[in-house]
């Protein structure tokens, strides 16, 4: 598989105005796409990324849409209004989510209603349509928690695991043939972001938030921008259905799941 070039290419990046997101649209700008539309339910904070993206990149690279991704037609909106500015699309980042398991029902929401939403839009309609070239790329942020569980934070892992297995099943080479779509999934590790930062406030109770401390502490941070290289590195070279582990601020390395058919059987005694 040759690499997929980024030039001239048009993204959508949800939860763009900030965190990994702000850091996603840096970096797709820096390797040339035509046009990035940043997706956040933050009037004020995407209002800011969209006017410090314009003075640095130019006015007519950076769309800012504001939409609930949990709302099917407020997703198919963004789509709407990227085709009217950009007229084409070839990349949608599922990266907007939510780590607050005492909001359980909001962050289901998020993280799992927003990214098949994305799916159906992306891959079902507007990539295979609309794309410049002979493939589109979705990438759906995971998390370390979506390959290993997190006891400190159990909705949020379940999210994730969910985040691993659409990756997984949309990515399949039966469905990259019929649509020409990479889907593909990134799992960071612990990074500095917002979303760390008040992540201890939004457990159930005071037993998970020591849960969840523990855990942390056992894991390397790294900076958002180490992820965002990686993000990169994975549009242009990563296979579809394949999903990859950036931790620690080293390369990405893929994760995969075992072969249930050759993995020996452990019977209860």
């Amino acid at each position: 598989m040759g690499s997929f070039s980024l030039a001239g290419k048009v993204a959508i990046v949800t939860g763009g105005a900030s965190g990994l997101g702000y850091q996603f649209v840096i970096q797709l700008l820096e390797n040339g796409v035509k046009g990035v539309t940043l997706v956040d339910i933050s009037t004020k904070n995407g209002n800011i990324a969209f006017q410090e993206f314009q003075a640095k990149y130019g006015k007519d690279r950076v769309l800012f849409v504001h939409a609930d991704i949990t709302k099917f037609e407020d997703f198919e909106y963004v789509f709407k209004q990227t085709l009217s500015t950009f007229h084409n699309i070839d990349i949608l980042i599922n990266n907007a989510g939510v780590l607050c398991d005492g909001q359980w029902n909001r962050e289901i929401d998020v993280n799992v209603k927003g990214p098949i939403n994305g799916m159906i839009l992306g891959l079902e309609n507007y990539l295979p349509k609309y794309k410049s070239g002979d493939e589109g790329v979705i990438v759906n942020i995971s998390s370390i928690a979506g390959v290993q569980p997190f006891g400190g934070i159990p909705v949020y892992t379940a999210t994730k695991f969910f985040v691993h297995g659409v990756t997984a099943a949309w990515g399949t080479p039966a469905n990259y043939n019929r649509s020409k779509i990479r889907v593909v999934g990134i799992c960071p590790g612990v990074t500095k972001t917002p979303m760390i930062e008040i992540a201890s406030d939004g457990i159930l109770s005071p037993v998970y938030k020591e849960l969840l401390d523990l855990e942390v502490a056992q894991c390397p941070i790294q900076n958002p921008d180490v992820v965002a290289l990686s993000l990169v590195n994975v549009i242009q070279r990563g296979p579809s259905g394949t999903m990859w582990v950036v931790e620690g601020g080293e390369p990405p390395y893929k994760f995969e799941l075992p072969d249930r058919n050759k993995l020996p059987k452990v019977l209860l005694p």
